[in-house]
This record gives structure tokens, sequence and C-alpha cells, in this order.
């Protein structure tokens, strides 16, 4: 410190005596007071010595959900069921494309016919399964029949292809292999239940069924690829194969099977969640399963919302109604604290009825995956799913 002193003393007599003494430039590193030293140079910035890495998070970062939009789904109207046309002949069909690149084009898509009809078929699928358990007896026609067996052979594929061993903890490369199997077979396992004069439609459709099932290259998987299965389904009842009356069971046969068979490409592939919110999420992949799972619970008489923390209704009747199957799940794959690992599943739980439930649910489907863009960017538009009224 004396050091210190002295230096100053001398810097200051030299400032009296001379005028024309160097400036105050630098700071002392040992008492902070001022020098004539000049400051070190400065070194090379930090993004000189390790440039910040090129690449793109897979997964999105976990927000808290913005109050503005949340107040919005609750005062937005319940989306309503509608009829599904059917097409009619001479039939027009073409390789689907993507279209919606704004906030401008997911508005063009909800005013148009095909937006709104979409999601009424959704809504429809919902109603179908109102009160009704998974394993109620319901019309199943050859279609959803030869639907099933598609989805058992893609799940046997599964077993014979097993995963890799691996340092990566997410994206076992094993699954590329097994969604190469399915996309090449995929016009096959539609000549399955496609009749003659609608064997021509594979060009179109084959494109929603491909994408129904993850990404290969980024192997994960989300709500948007579940949306294109909806869409599949969609397209199979603009065809007329899919008819009201197999509603049910196009459900409670074919989406439950759909719903098995990509729980077990999660558990075996370890994909990982696309564009999932974290814990500020519904959940990490799916979001259909809870819409259709909330109506089979609509006016029963014993399991209320708040009923999905017992675990004994939890392990009796999780097979049978797919809400719990899905708490189930995220139970079963998720440690730690319930309201913790999923706090919106947990505030749903305070809801007082299940129809309060499945209409915020629909509501929160249309605004979280139907509008938003990172996630229909990459939906596809043809002759069956038009766009903008084309």
């Amino acid at each position: 410190m004396e050091n210190c002193q002295q230096h100053h003393r001398h810097h200051l007599q030299n400032q009296d005596t001379s005028s024309a003494s160097p400036p105050i430039t630098g700071t002392c590193c040992k008492c902070g007071g001022p020098t004539t030293f000049p400051p070190p140079p400065p070194g090379p910035a930090f993004s000189e010595i390790s440039p910040p890495p090129t690449y793109r998070p897979i997964r999105a970062p976990a927000v808290p959900p913005d109050p503005d939009s949340k107040r919005a789904i609750v005062l937005a109207p319940v989306p309503q069921s509608q009829k599904v046309p059917v097409a009619q002949p001479p039939y027009s069909f073409q390789s689907p494309a993507k279209r919606i690149h704004s906030p401008d084009d997911i508005r063009r898509f909800h005013d148009s016919d095909s937006g709104k009809n979409f999601i009424g078929f959704v809504v429809a699928l919902s109603e179908s399964i109102r009160g009704h358990k998974i394993s109620d007896p319901c019309p199943q026609s050859d279609t959803l029949t030869a639907i099933v067996s598609i989805l058992e052979t893609l799940s046997q594929w599964v077993d014979e292809i097993p995963p890799v061993q691996q340092s990566a903890r997410y994206g076992n490369i094993a699954y590329r292999t097994w969604h190469q199997k399915m996309s090449d077979s995929a016009d096959s396992l539609m000549l399955r239940f496609l009749p003659e004069n609608l064997k021509s439609a594979t060009i179109e459709i084959v494109a929603y069924f491909t994408d129904s099932f993850g990404n290969s290259s980024r192997i994960d998987y989300g709500t948007g690829h579940e949306t294109n299965f909806a869409a599949w389904l969609y397209c199979l009842a603009r065809l007329g194969l899919v008819r009201e009356e197999d509603y049910q069971g196009v459900v409670c046969r074919v989406f439950v099977k759909y719903l098995e068979l990509m729980r077990k490409l999660q558990l075996v592939y370890c994909l990982e969640p696309a564009g999932s919110h974290g814990v500020w999420g519904l959940d990490d992949y799916h979001f259909l399963p809870f819409i259709f799972g909330s109506s089979q619970l609509i006016d029963h008489r014993y399991m209320k919302p708040k009923s999905i923390h017992n675990e004994d209704i939890l392990e009796n009747f999780s097979n049978e109604y797919l809400y719990l199957g899905c708490i189930a799940f995220v139970k079963k794959v998720k440690k730690g604290l319930f309201a913790e690992h999923s706090p919106m599943l947990d505030d749903i739980s305070g809801v007082p009825n299940w129809n309060k439930v499945n209409s915020g649910l629909l509501k929160m489907y249309k605004a979280e995956v139907l509008e938003k863009v990172p996630i229909m960017q990459h939906f596809l538009f043809g002759s069956l799913i038009k766009w903008d009224n084309e």
C-alpha cells in the first residue's frame, strides 16, 4: 500500500509541475487508485477464443405460458363438431405440399372450410367416445380392422429392429432404420384397405401417414406428428372409407393402437420430444388422448378430474380410459412430485367436472397446436385438405 501511495504522490507532483504530463489513463491493480500507466491492451473477445456453437437446439426452451395467451384461450369459443364431406369423382389426387409460413397463413387456414372441418372432425371423434370405455363393443369396419393390422405390423418391426448401443441419452439411431422401413412400405400398407378405384390416392395420403410417427433426421416426435395422424384419418373420412358410425372404433381401436405404438417407439428408441414446453406443457408428446379421454369421463358417477391423484383408480382403470392412461404413463416415466413435473395437468385436476376439462382442452388444442406456426408449418395440403378453399 505504501508503494502505491508513493506512486500516486509521484503522479500528482508531475501533474503540478508540468502541464504536459500524461493524463490519467489507468487504475492501480493493488489499491484501485488512478495511475499514469496505460491500461493493458484488451484481450481477444470470447467469440474469437471459442465461438458459440452453430447447432440449433432440438428441444425448445421451457418457458412459462403467456398470461395473455391463456386469457385468449379461456375467452375463445369451443370448437364444434362437423360432418366430413366425402370427396366425389373425378378425383384429382396430388402430392401434398406445405403452405403455412406465417401467422397470416394460420388465420387463412382457420378461416377456410378445410380448417373448420378438420377441427370439427377432431371434435366429432371426441363426442363419439363420450361415456364409453375402451373395451366397450363398437362397430369395426374392414377398413378399421386393416388399419389396426397395419399398426400391429409396425409394432412388430420395432421388435425386429432393436436399439443400438450408444452414449447419447436421446435419439437412438436404430429408429432411422425403422422409419425407413415404414416409409418404404407405406404404399403397400395403404393398398391393404384402399379399394381399386381409390388406389391412386396413395400419392396424397401416404405423406400424412409417414409423417405421423416422428422425424427420422431429428429422431423426435410431438403433437405435430400426432396431428398428421389425425389428418390421415380425416383424409380417409374424405374418401368415404371412414364413416360417422366408425368414429367410436377410430378412437377405441385405431387411435388406442396408434398410442401404444408411439409409446413403444418413445421408450425403445428414446425419441426426443419435438418442441416440448417442458413442465409448462400438457405433455411432452401427445395432446389428442387427453381430449378423447376427458370426453370418455364426462358425467362419470365416481371419477372426477381430481381422481388422477388416486393411485388405485389409475391402477385399475388406466386401461379403460385414455386420460387416466396418459396420467399413469406420465407418472411412470417422470420422477418426483406430480405438481412439479406436470403443473398444468395438476392444475386441470382442480377443474370441477370433465365437461369443462374437455371443452378447455379442445380450445387449447386449437390455440396451442393448430394455431402455432412452428408446428403447422409442416402441415400438408392437397386435394383432400385444400388450401384456402382452392
